[in-house]
């Protein structure tokens, strides 16, 4: 999974609360965050079972969307097409503080188009069971 975050999700949604489990749990083994100028820094860690790759920024997410089984992004018009173009399962979560929020919009035609699934900085938070059953669609 690449993950592509930014700051003002990290600022509501601790670090502590992302999915693990959940994302164990469907068979990922590898977790690539892209964090940007978030002030939280998650420590890269390695077990036999889960990575946790993590870096500010790349010239190019090029390899890491190559080999992504899924991507989990914020709503920007270019991260969407970028993954897009790929054929990469995408989830996006918007940050639903922006002002004229750009990125809703556009969540909510590619999702009426088929193209992804999303969701808001607050929802990301609140995983369960009912999530597990959402990412299964995959």
């Amino acid at each position: 999974i690449v993950a592509v975050f930014t700051v003002a999700c990290f600022k509501r949604v601790p670090f502590s609360f992302f999915p693990f489990q959940i994302i164990k749990s469907l068979g990922y083994n590898r977790l690539v965050l892209q964090i940007g100028r978030g002030k939280v820094v998650p420590e890269p860690f390695s077990t036999e079972s889960f990575t946790l790759d993590v870096y500010r920024y790349k010239d190019s997410l090029k390899e890491d969307l190559q080999k992504a089984d899924l991507v989990i992004s914020h709503a920007g018009a270019g991260s969407c097409l970028e993954t897009l173009e790929k054929r990469k399962p995408l989830v996006v979560v918007i940050n639903e503080k922006l002002m004229n929020n750009h990125q809703l919009e556009l969540a909510k035609q590619l999702h009426k188009d088929g193209h992804l699934f999303y969701c808001t900085c607050s929802c990301f938070a609140c995983f369960s069971s009912r999530t597990l059953f959402f990412f299964s669609f995959f």
